[in-house]
């Protein structure tokens, strides 16, 4: 009973360790922003999670996107965009399109898809968004938020690897700040034998 006990304890510290990736135990929750970014398109199915905070002193270069792969059969839920993680970066240390050493934060996600790989700025940080979202469609199949995509401060502009349902929405404002800085995320809980959208809308959050 005790080699089992202690074979569980291994089991659940390797969960811990993969759900840690990124070192989001390095993020600051209470860090100070300047200004909030939102955009006009998103859904309001679900709730808001609790916001999450890079670390002080570093900015979002790059991101990374939960995503449900498309279902096409008659009577499957797809739920499309289910999360958005962002991976933030400290300046001083350099500005890639590769790092190494980042810190990843995320609000809350839905409960289906996979993680993308990153997508990095080729230089400076995450400034804007941008919502692709389905409408409600009544009887017929809800996505709600789709895909995402970033401006980038040194004029990139990065699209994630999301799904194609619904449209493309009106940029956020920019950051008056340097970069943004944090995320909060609006999402469904499982609905059971109901529709699913999972991800609905995001609020980005942009620090000096």
């Amino acid at each position: 009973m005790h080699h089992f006990i202690s074979l569980l304890l291994v089991i659940i510290g390797l969960q811990v360790s993969v759900d840690s990736a990124g070192r989001r135990s390095e993020r600051s929750i209470n860090r100070y922003y300047g200004s909030e970014l939102n955009v006009s398109n998103g859904m309001d199915w679900g709730s808001w999670g609790l916001k999450d905070m890079c670390p002080t002193g570093t900015y979002a270069a790059g991101f990374s996107l939960k995503v449900e792969e498309t279902l096409y059969g008659f009577w499957d839920d797809n739920t499309a965009l289910n999360g958005i993680r962002l991976h933030c970066i400290d300046p001083s240390k350099g500005l890639s399109n590769s790092y190494e050493n980042y810190a990843s934060v995320q609000s809350e996600a839905g409960s289906w898809g996979q993680w993308t790989e990153i997508k990095w700025c080729p230089s400076g940080f995450l400034t804007a968004f941008q919502l692709r979202v389905e409408s409600s469609q009544g009887v017929e199949d809800d996505t709600a938020a789709n895909n995402i995509r970033f401006n980038c401060s040194g004029g990139s502009l990065l699209e994630g690897d999301g799904t194609y349902w619904g449209k493309w929405g009106d940029w956020s404002p920019f950051c008056q700040g340097r970069g943004i800085c944090g995320i909060m995320t609006r999402i469904e809980e499982p609905q059971g034998i109901v529709d699913d959208t999972a991800l609905n809308d995001a609020h980005m959050f942009c620090c000096d």
